[in-house]
This record gives structure tokens, C-alpha cells and sequence, in this order.
């Protein structure tokens, strides 16, 4: 971990019991309360500060969150109420991200996704958030997104024809830039800020997923995304242009300056294209 980070983890650990039991849960085992400050968000915010996965937090933060996963792959985020793909998969992505892609705990999620794909490559949930227009009737790109986050970690990446599809379907959407899916998900300005940490649809996180995948490495649209963000590098490091306004002070992520923890991030998709 870079120590110039280490008055943001001691504050972000301060906060482990602030919606009332460990490793930021609620008392009746919700992991998504309260944006970063949750289960699923500390778990990402520790990881890109670098903090050691063989930590006490990190691996309570890991067995909370399996004692949400339900018997048919999906994982709880809240205590009831309907378990939507988009909350199933920001839960997995936090898993992967900490170290537990080969736990065999999640190959039913894995499964579950497969399973579960739309016909047009995406995911999606049958809310009707936006009332039931024609766009409503797509997946969700920014959770098909995090769907692909999640199996580039697996040995699934760049050998199932299914994530292909979800490839293919993210690539259209930077085509049409519309909102799509009953979470109406579109590509716009907000989009095309550079956020981190990378937990919403954007552009950061539209290409650095996308970098794994050997369909989209060539394709123009691709590359067209990817140019919009080497544009904005200033002396080849990355500049967070947004990111949650409870992290607004934190240093690891702050606003207008160039951060090193982006840029890593950043290195990463320039190595996996070989450029």
C-alpha cells in the first residue's frame, strides 16, 4: 500500500461499523447500504488503496458477503426484496476483485449469469423504473459491464462465445449512446468523465473492462472510446474528472489532479492491448 494513502485507510477503516454491525453490514446483513461506506464499496475502495487482502477486513468483508449467496447463484445485497443481476454482480465483482474469483462458492454465480443472459448479450432486471418504453426492453449496459468485469477473471475470458455477445452488445451501445434498459443507461457527458474509482458505468471503467476482451481490442468503436481518455491524460497520467461525493476529500481519488492509482489502472489497459 503507498503510505501517502494511509490517512484515507485509517478513516475508511473508522467507518467499519457505521451502519451498525462488522465490516460495514447492517445488523440484518445488508452489504450495499450507504454508497462507498458498504460492504461492496469498502471492499473496492480497499482494494484500489492497495490494502493487504489477507487483512481481517478484507476477508470479513468476503464472508460477508457469501453468506448472501442464495442457492441459485444470486447474492443479496439488501435483507429482502427482489435480488436484481445488477446487484448480484456488483457483489461478484467485489469478491473478484479481493482475491475470490477461484473460490468454488461462486461458480453458481457464474453459472447463474450464463444462464441468465438476454437475448441481445446483455443483462438485465424487469423493473420499470422508466415506465415501459421500447428502450425497456434491452439489457442494461451498465450492469452487463460489470458482468464482464467479473469473468475476465475467470478462464472463461476470451473463450466462451457468451461473453463475446456482451461484448458486442456494450460496443453497440457506444453506436447509439441512447438510454437502454429499464435502468435507462446512456452514454453522455457524465459518461464521458473520467471517474474513479470505477464502480459506475463509465467511460473508465467501458474501457478498461473491454481491454480484456480480445473482441473488442480492434474494434473501432474501441478504440474510438479509448482515444477520448488518452486525450484527457495530462504528462501520461491519468486525471479523475468525478467520483462519489463522499470521497471528495480523500485523497486517493480526488478530483482535478493527477493520481497514480488511475494511472495504474490505466497502465493496465495499455499492457493488455500491447501497445
Amino acid at each position: 500500500m503507498k503510505q501517502e494513502y494511509k490517512a484515507d485507510l485509517d478513516n475508511i477503516l473508522s467507518t467499519q461499523h457505521v451502519n451498525g454491525a462488522e465490516y460495514w453490514s447492517t445488523p440484518d446483513g445488508g452489504i450495499a447500504k450507504e454508497g462507498p461506506f458498504s460492504t461492496l464499496g469498502a471492499g473496492m475502495i480497499l482494494y484500489e488503496i492497495g490494502y493487504d487482502k489477507r487483512s481481517n477486513e478484507i476477508k470479513g468483508i468476503a464472508d460477508v458477503i457469501f453468506k448472501n449467496i442464495k442457492d441459485d447463484g444470486r447474492i443479496k445485497v439488501y435483507p429482502s426484496g427482489t435480488v436484481y443481476p445488477c446487484q448480484t454482480a456488483n457483489a461478484a465483482r467485489t469478491l473478484c476483485y479481493l482475491g475470490y474469483a477461484k473460490d468454488q462458492r461462486l461458480i453458481k454465480t457464474y453459472d447463474y449469469f450464463l444462464n441468465n443472459q438476454q437475448a441481445d448479450g446483455g443483462w438485465r432486471c424487469n423493473a420499470s423504473k422508466y415506465g415501459h418504453g421500447p428502450e425497456t426492453k434491452y439489457s442494461n449496459p451498465g450492469p452487463t459491464l460489470t458482468v464482464l468485469d467479473v469473468f475476465r477473471f475467470t478462464e472463461q475470458l476470451n473463450t466462451n462465445r457468451k461473453l463475446d455477445n456482451a461484448v458486442d452488445f456494450l460496443l453497440k451501445h457506444w453506436e447509439t449512446k441512447l438510454p437502454l434498459g429499464p435502468c435507462h443507461y446512456g452514454i453522455g457527458s457524465l459518461f464521458i468523465k473520467i471517474e474513479f474509482p470505477m464502480v459506475r458505468y463509465n467511460i473508465f471503467h467501458y474501457v478498461y473492462t473491454l481491454s480484456f476482451y480480445d473482441r473488442a481490442k480492434k474494434d473501432p468503436r474501441f478504440i474510438e472510446a479509448l482515444k477520448i481518455m488518452t486525450d484527457k491524460l495530462v504528462e501520461r497520467k491519468v486525471v479523475v474528472e468525478s467520483t462519489n461525493k463522499k470521497l471528495s476529500e480523500y485523497d486517493f481519488c480526488r478530483i482535478g489532479t493527477p493520481n497514480e492509482l488511475a494511472t495504474e489502472r490505466y497502465n493496465e489497459i495499455i499492457v493488455n492491448l500491447n501497445l
